[in-house]
């Protein structure tokens, strides 16, 4: 299993991170990246909540 951002339409909120630390992160940039693939099988539950609390709808995991 993968994530992926759509970096073009993050906002830097911070709640994937929050939620996904293992997988995600805030870059230099102050948007949101992946740093972590494949994810972690003990992180896909948390992976896949990111995916569904973003705000922005721009995590992908499959």
């Amino acid at each position: 299993m993968n994530a992926n951002i759509d970096r073009e339409g993050c906002i830097g909120c911070g709640l994937c991170p929050t939620i996904c630390p293992a997988v995600f992160r805030i870059a230099d940039d102050g948007l949101a990246e992946v740093y972590t693939n494949p994810i972690p099988e003990q992180e896909y539950d948390n992976a896949i909540e990111a995916q569904e609390n973003c705000p922005v709808s721009v995590i992908n995991v499959e």
